[in-house]
């Protein structure tokens, strides 16, 4: 009698546990799910384990008599809520970037010519880095890094564009010689003087309609934030707002500048896009990719409205665009 009557108990104890144990399955099912896919089993060729046979009072006391009692809501939809954080936001040009084959649509974003046009505006800057050792070493160097970043970028961008653009044959070389440069642009050496002089003279060639014949060296697969570091990208990026703010001070502004405000907010667009790329940090926090999608697409509506001659929708677009970089740069910004 007394053993029938410990068999009943612990069996009363283990279906009191049972109901946790479903509950916590329930939440587990999305991981369970992603190890059969991985295994190619089927799920009934899937080992358990065992229940328990016995359990102790304290352990017992853990579980709820009926979980779901307690729990409230319905069950969440794990790989929707990671299909909607990888995905951009609605009612974009941008929301079909995504091209057959597996790339990028960049010309949802910028056009070919703003991405040669960019090469050769920041030339100037290149320009400045390289007058002599001492002015390098004074702070031209600040100006090379943010120079070579944008070209890197440029040529990143040309380099998997999804339709012709000038220096195309030949941009992933390019990209790493001046992504090179402008990551050794950060200490002011001699060293990193003399590399800056040999891009800047490549550049001069190339823009002169010359091939660059320097080959670049890179060690393993190509990385975008190698490419184009975060700091010249935000120091672009400001650049861009403030130039967007001047062609949106007032409707007789805007109208003058349009071509300047198309070139500024398709690389406001493509910077808020590289961004968001794997090696970045913080790619994989949905707050800040909100923050960076928001920016992209605000600039591609901003695009839009330009390409209108629009000003109060260009006016409504850039300010989102500097909301959210205001917000972004609140929460992470160190």
């Amino acid at each position: 009698m007394i053993q029938q009557c410990a068999k009943l108990n612990r069996k009363k104890i283990w279906l009191r546990g049972i109901a946790f144990t479903v509950a916590l399955g329930a939440m587990c099912t999305f991981v369970c799910d992603l190890s059969a896919a991985d295994s190619k089993k089927p799920r009934k060729d899937r080992r358990r384990s065992p229940p328990p046979t016995e359990w102790n009072k304290r352990t017992a006391s853990e579980f709820y008599e009926d979980a779901f009692s307690t729990l409230e809501g319905v069950r969440p939809d794990f790989s929707k809520q990671m299909r909607t954080a990888s995905s951009v936001v609605k009612g974009s040009e941008a929301e079909s970037s995504e091209i057959a084959g597996g790339g990028f649509k960049w010309s949802a974003l910028v056009s070919a010519e703003t991405l040669v046009d960019e090469i050769k505006n920041v030339k100037s800057n290149v320009d400045k880095a390289v007058v002599s050792p001492t002015e390098f070493k004074g702070g031209g160097y600040k100006s090379g890094r943010i120079g070579f970043g944008s070209i890197a970028l440029s040529f990143a961008v040309i380099a998997e564009y999804d339709g012709d653009a000038r220096w195309k044959k030949d941009a992933e070389n390019a990209r790493d010689l001046f992504a090179r440069a402008g990551f050794n642009c950060k200490t002011a050496t001699d060293q990193s003087f003399n590399e800056a002089k040999a891009r800047a003279a490549d550049l001069e060639s190339l823009l002169d309609g010359n091939a660059i014949t320097t080959k670049g060296e890179r060690e393993g697969d190509f990385i975008w934030s190698q490419t184009a570091g975060r700091p010249a990208l935000m120091t672009r990026l400001d650049a861009a707002e403030k130039i967007m703010s001047a062609a949106i001070a007032s409707k007789s502004d805007f109208s003058k500048a349009i071509e300047i405000l198309l070139h500024e907010v398709e690389m406001a667009a493509v910077i808020g896009e590289v961004i968001q790329r794997t090696d970045y940090e913080y790619n994989d926090d949905d707050t800040y990719r909100g923050y960076a999608s928001a920016m992209r697409d605000a600039a591609v509506k901003a695009r839009e409205s330009a390409k209108k001659n629009d000003y109060e929708g260009a006016n409504t677009n850039i300010g989102e665009l500097k909301k959210s970089c205001d917000s972004c740069h609140g929460d992470y910004r160190s």
